[in-house]
């Protein structure tokens, strides 16, 4: 027998800050910051299933986004845009209940799928008709060593030489959350995407992410001379530093800069006592990238996505996901559009993408 189980809504509940901090295994993606900025910024419903009545402490859950797209169609996440987020239950008790609610909300709902973004395997407790679909690198660093010790764990020949090269090269360094910061950022992020061939996420979402998160947002910019040539944006959350993005100008990627910002965020890190930098997801075909994440001493584990996926079909016998959708309208549009229309287009497709 299945214990009973109740929708809650989060963003509304006094229960969900404090059920966060006594988990262990909530992160920056399950905060009620990141839920706001993704409401405000993309329209989607926060909502999350627990076996725990409202009457009650609030002690497991698992949180998505209720998706409406006409274009992608309609599906729960967990969570756009999240690079992962844990389903915060503990027993099996607990995911025998949750499960089969899923299952109805599925059938009821009439959702094309269900998705969850587990940072660890659960494909043995999440229990039949889920199956996996993209697999990903996860890189975290191990802050608890010494500042000399996360250095020397660094690839010499690489990024050790291009922190002292940063250094050499006189690059200079700010942080803050200052409009002028934000308009840097978006700037090197639109020119980042271009050499990619992918659709910046509208300038409004950083806005937002900025406006919720307060102090535990820093975007961080390197300049040679007064010319901004790389930055990154970091969320801190309990005893985690996380690195959610970087861009940078290609034509000074010799001179270290993206090296020196990720070195002064674990500097920072260190001050304030976090214990885990984590870097976030990255491509398993992208081998340049997961090279350049091992280099600096990293854990790699893998990062499975689960669905449970429906019978509702749209537009045909398939329909591409978010991500596929987002390259093949990236692929026509990226050379024909100025920085502008190109924001304005990430600000018009980014809501069917999560």
């Amino acid at each position: 027998m299945f214990k009973p189980v109740y929708w809650l809504q989060p963003l509304k509940d006094a229960r969900w800050s404090g059920f966060l901090q006594r988990h262990a295994h909530s992160s920056v993606f399950h905060t009620a910051a990141w839920l706001e900025a993704l409401v405000q910024t993309y329209g989607y419903e926060a909502t999350a299933v627990t076996t725990c009545p409202p009457d009650g402490d609030l002690q497991n859950a698992a949180v998505f986004c209720r998706v409406h797209s006409w274009l992608t169609g309609r599906r729960l996440v967990s969570l756009p845009f999240s690079d992962h987020c844990a389903p915060l239950l503990d027993c099996d008790s607990d995911w025998d209940g949750i499960v089969s609610a899923l299952g109805v909300e599925m059938r009821e709902q009439r959702l094309r799928y269900i998705e969850m973004r587990p940072p660890h395997e659960i494909d043995a407790a999440i229990g039949p008709g889920y199956h996996s679909t993209y697999t990903y690198c996860l890189h975290q660093i191990d802050l608890k060593p010494n500042l000399d010790a996360l250095f020397g764990n660094c690839h010499l020949a690489s990024t050790q030489r291009k922190i002292r090269r940063a250094k050499r090269e006189g690059l200079t360094y700010q942080e803050g959350r200052s409009d002028t910061l934000l308009k840097i950022f978006y700037r090197l992020l639109i020119l980042t995407r271009r050499r990619h061939m992918s659709i910046p996420q509208p300038k409004r979402w950083f806005r937002n992410l900025i406006d919720c998160f307060g102090e535990a947002l820093k975007i961080r910019v390197a300049f040679k001379n007064r010319t901004p040539i790389a930055a990154i944006l970091t969320l801190r959350y309990k005893d985690t530093l996380v690195y959610k993005y970087g861009c940078s100008d290609a034509q000074f990627h010799q001179l270290g800069a993206m090296h020196l910002l990720l070195w002064r965020s674990i500097v920072d890190a260190k001050r304030e006592g976090l214990r885990v930098f984590d870097l976030g997801r990255s491509d398993c075909e992208n081998s340049g990238l997961i090279a350049f994440k091992d280099r600096w001493g990293t854990t790699r584990s893998m990062l499975t996505y689960f669905r449970l996926s429906g019978s509702v079909q749209l537009q045909g016998d398939f329909v591409p996901s978010g991500a596929q959708w987002q390259r093949q309208v990236a692929k026509w549009l990226v050379p024909h559009c100025s920085d502008r229309i190109l924001g304005s287009i990430g600000n018009l497709v980014y809501r069917h993408m999560g």
